[in-house]
């Protein structure tokens, strides 16, 4: 447009500039044949108005060419809004890759020289593949538990709440794991845990369950996303009644206590002290009665490997004579287990979460529904847990008694649900976290824990 508009006004000052020196020059002769009437001009004339005109309505074209288009809304930091429910995929809300950091948290005492040495701050750089996973999964599992956070309420079934939490992750990693091999290369890293009241972990829901979420529930949501492998972990509680609101103040505080005293060289018995403390200074009243909230002392968070939710290490959630230290590079899940119990749980209901063994060994197996349901495990899921209704997705049916013989043959661990006593209330938090070479990152923190 600028340009245009300048060449159109060259013309008209260009026509006045000539009429204005033919004047001054005095010339009464040309004067007056410049002002004598001839056809041509006439022509002349029209000619220029209608090319003026043409070249009004091509600027208008053109301007309208140019009008911006709204395509997306945008946030103030350039990123697309997530629809409700999240089926957005994050890889095309973050351009180039760049997903979001974890808190970063710096290493402290003798472990200080880390933020600063090049050394670590190159085995960092080298190590940018492995963290892109990690934060795409990490903000994968953010954005589906904010959305769950704000749409649980008491009324919905179980199952309900389960496969839109999946739903989410499999839309927000690109991968519907219905395909050969998808769910390998991404989605749910570990079943959707909707753990009620007493039962603290390893609870879904099963085909046919008809469990309701109820106003007086304490609710443990426990899933995990994972990239090529590469699993965040992380869990919370959800109550409607403010009357548990010490428990889960409990349970998250004493989590913040293990995540901020883990870190490369700490022992884990100092980090089950750290968690002890912070959670039995705590007291709920419900009922009338006053309780202390005990930490469940047989369940621990542990490590994780790639394509493996637990590695070989235990971090413990009370205090013990464990000397074994955390390490450079390794991940771990801080989780802590609150209880106005025993503090104690075991084996209960019945199991919905497996997963095929890493050294799962080579024996003969009998049972011909066996044989094809572990071929299509190895090449749906790998090591990577799975509950009953992943294959029910996939198409199984009537697999119960192949499961059960993968399980007896020692090829396939069974994880069923893990319960303290009746009438108790348990709760949990979790986080996933990074050992890096120049720092610690809590890759699964957000606004909301």
């Amino acid at each position: 447009m600028p340009n245009l508009a300048a060449s159109q006004a060259g013309v008209v000052s260009g026509t006045l500039s000539s009429n204005a020196s033919v004047a001054t020059n005095g010339v009464t002769s040309q004067i007056e044949e410049s002002n004598a009437h001839d056809p041509s001009d006439d022509e002349k004339e029209e000619e220029e108005a209608a090319l003026r005109s043409e070249n009004r309505n091509n600027a208008g074209k053109k301007k309208k060419k140019r009008k911006p288009k709204k395509k997306k809304i945008l946030t103030t930091d350039g990123v697309t809004v997530q629809s409700s429910p999240p089926r957005v995929p994050i890889a095309s809300l973050f351009a180039g890759g760049l997903y979001p950091a974890g808190e970063e948290v710096e290493y402290r005492n003798g472990n200080a020289f880390r933020t600063t040495s090049e050394e670590k701050r190159h085995l960092d750089r080298m190590n940018s593949d492995y963290l892109t996973e990690y934060r795409h999964g990490a903000e994968v599992h953010r954005q589906v538990r904010q959305w769950a956070q704000k749409t649980i309420r008491p009324g919905q079934t179980l199952t309900e709440i389960a496969e839109g939490i999946e739903d989410g992750v499999r839309a927000l990693t690109g991968h519907q794991g219905l395909e050969e091999g998808d769910n390998i290369r991404g989605g749910m890293g570990f079943p959707t845990g909707l753990s009620l009241n007493h039962c603290a972990a390893h609870y879904t829901p099963n085909a046919g369950n008809k469990v309701v979420l109820q106003k007086e529930d304490v609710m443990k949501v426990d899933f995990g996303v994972h990239l090529n492998g590469r699993i965040v972990d992380s869990a919370f509680t959800m109550t409607f009644d403010p009357v548990y609101d010490n428990l889960l103040v409990a349970v998250k505080d004493a989590t913040n206590a293990g995540v901020r005293e883990a870190g490369i060289d700490v022992r884990m018995s100092d980090i089950g002290a750290a968690i002890q403390e912070a959670m039995e200074s705590y007291e709920v009243e419900i009922g009338g009665k006053t309780l202390p909230v005990k930490c469940i002392r047989n369940l621990n968070g542990h490590d994780i490997i790639q394509y493996s939710i637990h590695g070989s290490k235990s971090v413990p959630i009370v205090k013990g004579k464990d000397q074994t230290k955390m390490e450079e590079g390794e991940t771990f899940a801080i989780e802590t287990f609150g209880s106005t119990g025993n503090g104690y749980v075991r084996d209960d209901m019945e199991t919905s979460h497996y997963a095929k063994k890493a050294d799962a060994p080579n024996v003969p197996l009998r049972v011909s529904s066996a044989r094809a349901l572990l071929n299509s495990i190895s090449k749906n899921f790998g090591t990577l847990p799975f509950c009953r209704r992943y294959l029910d997705r996939l198409g199984h049916e009537k697999y119960l008694l192949g499961l059960n013989n993968l399980v007896s043959c020692g090829i396939v661990e069974a994880y069923p649900p893990l319960c303290d006593i009746k009438g108790s209330h348990t709760a949990q938090f979790e986080h996933t976290i990074l050992l890096r070479p120049t720092m610690k990152e809590v890759i699964s923190r957000g606004d909301d824990y």
